[in-house]
């Protein structure tokens, strides 16, 4: 039968480029997340500036709740307690410990130091050693005022010994002489070990750790004595610790490779098992309507004695002649599209750019896999009625209508369906805010493949209500597409699902990305009253910047802002995912200051020392209310007992914790407040006397409100645009199956088309009935589409944004239809003009 099969694609290539295509397209989309899943789990951060040191201790950026089963991310750097230090010199092995301080250390640059290098870290001159760096001029940094930069910087800013340099560190320009030039990795000043203790914002502890090994010991070895010795010492004496060897190491030098490493494999991964699903469903369904087209040839042979299982074979064998190259050809686009998937996200900064992009053979074996295994299983469902269905019954209904479907069929219909109706029910009674989109998202893949099995019903459902109203307006070649659609309805359903497919996954993806935007949005400007605010285009401001702020005239209050990410322990029950709870600190004030609250219980003006306010929600859920205590865990991974001081009303599912600023700050990595809210008094408008404040120190800039909106919404624009993106893929992927299906089914009609010439029909009537064919293919297509994105956009609009419309342009969904109804009229026309070239004579002896 293999023979056979080879045969067939040497005859039927046309009908076999359709599933060509398909494996093709969908090897490369699967291969390309795996290969951000093997790049989000490896994380392989090249070390530069702590490269020599075989072993690198760090402190542990997660953070396990009491009774959880997963840590949440510290988004904030944790520091080391100084007793490490004299810990882990002990070990057996170990020679020396180095300890390194990290702390932001800007250059500034332009005419007269008006602005700020985009980047610059400050250490002492002992860690230099784990790069190493070497002085090429010049001597260590002894002096308070003394320097060492490296030879990058030096050239940059034209810098030599005795030079003087202006760094902002802490918010503050501050003024050194350049005692050394090194040659090591660019953007790294050093000072002398006591100024550096100085600088750092967590004085008492380190970032890192850099041991040295004794030569000829075993790395492995010294690194679980390490290991052993930091439990043995316990978290309350030296900390939650982590040993990184190899190429870990570096993620001690880039937070942000540790911090993104959970966004990136949950993207992959999320996005990856879709377009999986998508894909074993685009396959199975091209190979269907192949074997449908080819059911009088099944039938043919089995009335001349082929058995049930030299029909499956054959069918096998083509399904894997042709899944097997395509697979091949795919993998080098998966390959290229996985790195420009990670090229994306990381300039976009959902994935850190300094992770070196990893696709080894498991993503590979992965991708041809799924793509080989959904050819083989659709090509057994394909096969299935026609290798079972009796020789004689076979020639009897090659030239009839397939019934609606079977009961497997049936029964995995009703099974999706029945997912995404529970999914949709769970969306709109439990879900709020952003954490509607978890089970919104996999509700629109449960509706559109519930409804895709059940096709046949839907499509003769959706086309008795409409093709009425296109009957009383359609002139002869419209009224015989209808009733030649109405006929073969069951059919017809093949080329309406891709279409519903493409119309629906697209309008609830993109438009739950639109609703939950303006949402978060919304919510934050509801309780803003800042008029202007102050930003940092650095790392923070100086705390006296907020002195000279509610100095200046015509400034009613200000206030320091700052954002992190925490946890609460204490009460368990908070209603906050693994993720953490979004902090917000500010700086005490009365009613009249700018902190975006609205309070319905206690005051902000005993916002100081170790309080909280509260939401009323998360109050309400944790039994917690004004004069009450919790445990909460900053982002630095520090615990700290707050007493509740207010409650406030807040949108459910946008909720944060407010923490004084002072606070919140000296846990965040930078140990300063990034922004400064600021109120006018009534009718006064000190814009220029603020501007010329901000004018004064280098990297503050003086914009309004819409800023800080902007600023708060950042994250969320920038996850909606990697939706975006992805989700165009998969509309991508989708669109492929609208023309394959249609041209597919287009070319199989060819003897129909020419039957209807030889009994007198033009080119032009014959084009004029497809068209026809086509509006109702579409208008079915988009509308079974819109009522799938209508089942999820529902509910979910209603748990995001607390009304039952969802939020976003109309262009938008213009632009899905009018896309979806270009393929069906492309896919239809262009190959039946084709078609329609040839001599009938010609057609009507020509293979399916």
């Amino acid at each position: 039968m293999m023979r056979l099969a080879v045969r067939t694609l040497r005859f039927r290539k046309g009908g076999f480029v359709a599933t060509f295509v398909a494996v093709v397209f969908g090897t490369a989309i699967v291969l390309a997340c795996g290969g951000l899943m093997e790049t989000g789990i490896r994380s392989n951060v090249p070390p530069e500036r702590l490269a020599a040191a075989p072993l690198v201790v760090t402190a542990k950026q997660s953070h396990l709740k009491p009774g959880a089963e997963d840590g949440t991310p510290l988004v904030e750097r944790a520091g080391i307690p100084s007793s490490a230090v004299a810990a882990l010199r002990g070990v057996e092995g170990v020679t020396a410990v180095v300890p390194d301080l990290t702390f932001t250390a800007r250059p500034l640059v332009g005419d007269g130091g008006s602005s700020v290098a985009p980047t610059g870290e400050g250490h002492a001159w002992t860690s230099a050693r784990l790069a190493p760096y070497k002085l090429t001029s010049g001597h260590p940094p002894t002096a308070p005022g003394d320097v060492v930069v490296d030879a990058t910087t030096a050239r940059t800013a034209h810098l030599g010994t005795g030079d003087r340099v202006t760094l902002l560190i802490g918010g503050e320009p501050k003024s050194f002489t350049v005692s050394g030039v090194a040659d090591g990795p660019a953007g790294h000043s050093f000072f002398s070990p006591a100024e550096a203790a100085k600088l750092s914002p967590h004085p008492g502890t380190y970032s890192a750790l850099g041991l040295m090994v004794a030569p000829g010991k075993d790395l492995e070895t010294v690194r679980k004595a390490v290991e052993r010795t930091v439990r043995a010492a316990g978290a309350s004496e030296l900390g939650d610790l982590t040993v990184l060897a190899g190429i870990d190491r570096g993620l001690a030098e880039h937070l942000e490779a540790s911090t993104q490493r959970e966004a990136l494999i949950a993207i992959a991964g999320s996005f990856g098992g879709i377009a999986t699903l998508t894909m074993m469903f685009v396959v199975a369904s091209t190979l269907a309507l192949s074997a449908q087209h080819r059911e009088r040839e099944f039938a043919l042979l089995r009335g001349i004695g082929t058995t049930p299982g030299q029909v499956r074979r054959m069918i096998l064998g083509e399904s894997l002649l042709v899944s097997l190259p395509a697979v091949l050809i795919g993998l080098m686009p998966g390959w290229l599209l996985g790195r420009f998937l990670f090229d994306q996200l990381a300039a976009h900064g959902v994935a850190s750019d300094v992770i070196e992009f990893r696709q080894g053979w498991i993503p590979f074996a992965a991708g041809a896999g799924a793509a080989v295994l959904a050819a083989i299983g659709a090509a057994l469902i394909a096969a299935r009625r026609s290798a079972k269905i009796k020789p004689v019954q076979a020639l009897l209904e090659a030239g009839l209508q397939r019934r609606w479907f079977g009961w497997i069929r049936l029964f995995f219909g009703l099974i999706a369906l029945g997912g995404g109706t529970a999914l949709v029910i769970v969306t709109g009674t439990v879900m709020t805010g952003p954490l509607a989109g978890a089970t919104a998202g996999p509700a629109v893949l449960c509706w559109a493949i519930g409804i895709a099995l059940l096709g046949p019903f839907w499509t003769k459902l959706t086309l008795g209500l409409i093709r009425w109203p296109l009957y009383a307006v359609s002139r002869v070649n419209g009224r015989l597409a209808i009733r030649n659609v109405t006929a073969r309805s069951v059919a017809m359903s093949a080329a309406v699902m891709p279409v519903m497919l493409a119309v629906g996954i697209s309008t609830a993806n993109l438009y739950m990305q639109t609703t939950q935007l303006q949402a978060s949005e919304r919510a934050f400007t509801e309780g803003l009253r800042a008029d202007a605010v102050l930003v940092s285009s650095a790392d923070g401001l100086a705390p006296s910047v907020l002195d000279e702020v509610r100095r200046t005239p015509r400034v009613a209050s200000a206030s320091a802002f700052v954002t992190s990410v925490g946890v609460i322990d204490e009460p368990r029950n908070a209603p906050f995912d693994e993720e953490g709870a979004p902090l917000q600190g500010v700086s005490a004030q009365d009613s009249s200051g700018t902190a975006p609250v609205r309070l319905t219980a206690g005051s902000l003006e005993h916002l100081t020392g170790s309080t909280v306010a509260l939401p009323d929600r998360v109050a309400a859920k944790i039994d917690r209310g004004v004069g009450s205590t919790i445990t909460m865990t900053l982002g630095d991974g520090s615990s700290v007992d707050l007493r509740v001081v207010a409650t406030y009303a807040a949108t459910p599912g946008y909720e944060s914790i407010v923490l004084p600023a002072e606070l919140l700050a000296a846990h965040t990595t930078s140990g300063l407040a990034p922004q400064i809210l600021v109120r006018f008094a009534s009718g006064a408008d000190p814009v220029p006397t603020l501007a010329k404040l901000a004018a004064t120190h280098p990297g503050v800039q003086l914009a309004d409100r819409d800023t800080l909106v902007a600023a708060n919404s950042a994250d969320l624009k920038t996850q909606a645009w990697v939706n975006y993106l992805l989700v165009g893929l998969l509309i991508g992927y989708t669109g492929v199956s609208v023309v394959n299906t249609l041209v597919s089914a287009t070319i199989r009609r060819r003897r129909e088309f020419a039957l209807q010439r030889l009994t007198g029909a033009t080119r032009t009537q014959i084009l004029r009935m497809l068209s026809s064919e086509g509006v109702l293919i579409t208008f079915a297509g988009i509308l079974l589409g819109t009522l799938t994105a209508l089942a999820t956009l529902i509910p979910f609009s209603n748990a995001v944004a607390g009304t039952a419309m969802p939020s976003g342009p109309w262009w938008i969904y213009l632009v899905i239809i009018g896309a979806a109804a270009l393929l069906v009229f492309f896919s239809t026309l262009v190959p039946a003009t084709t078609v329609l070239r040839r001599a009938p004579a010609e057609s009507t002896n020509r293979p399916d």
